[in-house]
C-alpha cells in the first residue's frame, strides 16, 4: 500500500497516475473522512471501514490533503474531521510500503 499526502493543488493524482495504476488509487480520503462524519458514522465506524478497505489490496494508493496543518478550525466538527483524519492518515502510514509527500508535483519519499 502506498500513502501520498500534500497540501491542495500539489499535482498528487497526476504524480500518482504516472507511477501506479489508475483502478488502485483512492483520491480524496480526507473528503471521504468528512463525508462519513457528515453521514452520521461514528469514528470508530469509520475506521473499521477503512481498515477493511486497506486490509485486501496491497497495491492500494491512497490520496489525501494534509489538513493538518495550519489555522485549528473554529467549528467543533471540522476539528473532529481534522484530528480524525490524520488519525486514520497515521494509522495508513503505519501499514503502508510507501509514504510521499507531494509539493508542487515533486515527491518527498517519507517512508
Amino acid at each position: 500500500m502506498t500513502l501520498i499526502i500534500g497540501g491542495s493543488y500539489q499535482n498528487k493524482l497526476e504524480w500518482a497516475k504516472c507511477r501506479y495504476d489508475e483502478k488502485n488509487i483512492w483520491n480524496g480520503f480526507h473528503v471521504f473522512v468528512k463525508e462519513s462524519l457528515e453521514q452520521g458514522k461514528t469514528a470508530e465506524e469509520i475506521k473499521s471501514e477503512v481498515e477493511k478497505r486497506i486490509g485486501g489490496n496491497p497495491e492500494l494508493v491512497i490520496i489525501s490533503d494534509e489538513i493538518g496543518c495550519g489555522i485549528v478550525p473554529v467549528e467543533k466538527n471540522d476539528r473532529q474531521w481534522r484530528e480524525l483524519t490524520g488519525r486514520l492518515l497515521c494509522l495508513i502510514a503505519e501499514k503502508a510500503e510507501n509514504v510521499f509527500r507531494i509539493t508542487c508535483g515533486i515527491e518527498v519519499r517519507i517512508k
